[in-house]
This record gives structure tokens, sequence and C-alpha cells, in this order.
């Protein structure tokens, strides 16, 4: 078993907590810092017990799990990379002084680019695994309207209706027409969620990623000219789906190809949602993108 400790972090606007999981044999394999957003540390348990070859870094992120967001803090793509640096500076007496690498999942590998442009020097390879990259994208017009009714409804109607709408765009196998909004909302409850409103807010996805990052503009050309070892990754399930077209879509302006791991947009962990995910699989192939 690897050793686990947990820290917590003072950054501006925020308290992190962070782990950090010691490999449990010799090895000469670059720390990994494992992070997604909104998902936090305890959604990567299941990769990370198949990664203890190397110490291995997860975090909550800014206002998710153990991760406090103060009264006045703020969530942006920008603040989440520079968190990412934090924490990664605050965990170097148990990685190390050199280069860490990166895997990063969904909005995580939205907010792990402006990381790369700012910091090349504290990352060798940085695997950005399906990121929905509304910028990019050819329905981006559609795409921004229709993120931007999530928010609305769930600051006028709560987690249910809101979340049913994000589940409903999430499963389109293509671009969004400019139609999509004129059908009628789904019921919450054909998705087994609440149809009242409890009256709490706050969700770090509904109303903080989804109204912040369809705007992001990635810096294309510092992107091109990083040092770092950026390799843009799909799931070989759900073509068409918008995370997978972001990260087709990030692989062609860099100019290389995908990297197709095993799974859907979550492969990495299987669940009662995608029973079929394989997450051994799964880190055999990072293992192997990693080079080690």
């Amino acid at each position: 078993m690897s050793e686990l400790t947990t820290h917590t972090l003072d950054v501006p606007g925020a308290v992190l907590t962070y782990d950090v999981r010691r490999p449990s044999r010799a090895s000469d394999a670059r720390p990994l810092f494992v992070l997604g957003s909104p998902m936090a540390a305890s959604g990567f348990t299941q990769l990370v017990g198949l990664l203890d070859d190397r110490a291995v870094v997860t975090y909550d992120p800014r206002g998710t799990e153990r991760s406090t967001l103060a009264a006045d803090g703020e969530v942006s793509v920008e603040l989440h990379a520079d968190d990412f640096h934090r924490v990664v500076q605050a965990a170097r007496a148990e990685v190390g002084d050199g280069p860490v690498d990166v895997f990063a999942s969904s909005g995580g590998a939205v907010n792990v680019l402006p990381w790369v442009v700012a910091h090349p020097d504290e990352l060798g390879t940085v695997v950005a695994h399906e990121p929905p990259l509304w910028a990019l994208l050819e329905d981006r017009d559609v795409q921004r309207q229709v993120t931007q009714d999530i928010v609305e409804t769930y600051r006028r109607d709560g987690f249910g209706p809101a979340m049913a709408k994000f589940i409903q765009v999430s499963m389109q196998d293509a671009p969004l027409t400019a139609g999509y909004l004129a059908q009628p909302a789904p019921d919450p409850a054909a998705f087994g969620l609440p149809t009242e409103d409890d009256g709490s807010r706050g969700d770090l996805l509904l109303d903080g990623n989804m109204a912040t990052m369809p705007w992001f503009e990635p810096d294309l050309d510092a992107l091109r000219r990083t040092t770092v070892r950026l390799v843009p990754a799909v799931g070989e399930k759900g073509p068409g789906t918008m995370p997978r077209r972001g990260g087709e879509a990030l692989a062609a302006a860099l100019g290389v190809e995908p990297v197709v791991f095993p799974g859907d947009h979550g492969g990495f962990a299987s669940s009662d949602w995608s029973p079929d995910n394989d997450p051994a699989a799964f880190a055999a192939r990072l293992r192997a993108v990693l080079g080690g």
C-alpha cells in the first residue's frame, strides 16, 4: 500500500485539500498529479490505486468536497490553473523539485492549459483527457447558449432541473443545432433527480465551471510553442460527444492525433453509470503514454 498524507493549503479565495501518495516501492517514475474539475480526489480512487509505482498527487478543487471557497471567492479557469501550481509547489517536500506529469480529466483538462503556458518548467507530460473546450467547437455559439441556459436554470430552479438539462446535453453525440433550446425541458425525475428546489446553491459545476469555462480561449500559439509534452486524449467510447470533440479539436489545433484511452469520458472508473469501464486497462494505457 502507498503511504498517504493529506494537507490543506490556503490560496487566494479558498482553502484547498490535497493528498500525496508515495510509491510502494523504489521508482524513477516522475511524480503524477491526477486532477479533474469538478471531480475531486475521490473520483480517481480506482485509477490512483493502480499507480503505486510513482508518487501521485490528488486534490479537491476549490469549493468541492474537502476544499472550501470563501464567501467572496471566485472560480475561473485561470484560478484553477494557479491552484494546480500552488499545490505542486506546496508538495515539493514529498515529490521533489523536478517536473511533474499530469493526468487531467474533463474540466481539469481545460484548466490545465493556462498552467502549461504559465509554468512549463514545472511540467513534463500533460495528458488532457476529453477537455470540453467550447471555444474550439464548430457549434460553440449554440453550446454557449445551452450552457448559459443551464446556469440560469440552476440559479432560478435549483439542482434537479439544471442537472437534468446538463445530462441531456451531455448525451448528444453530434454538434448542436440552433433549434436545440426549443425542445421541452427534460424531467428531472427521469434521471432520478429531485424535482423540488431545496434552496441550496453554489454547485461548482452548475454555477462555477459552467458560468465561466465556456468563454475560456486557450492560447494556442503558446501551447504550440511549449516545451511541455502536451497530449490531447479521448475515450474510445462516446464519439461525437462534446468533450470528445473538444479533445479532437485540441489535437487538431496542435497538429497531432489524439491518444485514445479505453472506456468513456470517465474511463478511469467503473460505476453504475459505466460498468464496462476498465480502470486497470486505463491505468496501463496511461502508464504507457507517460513512458513507464
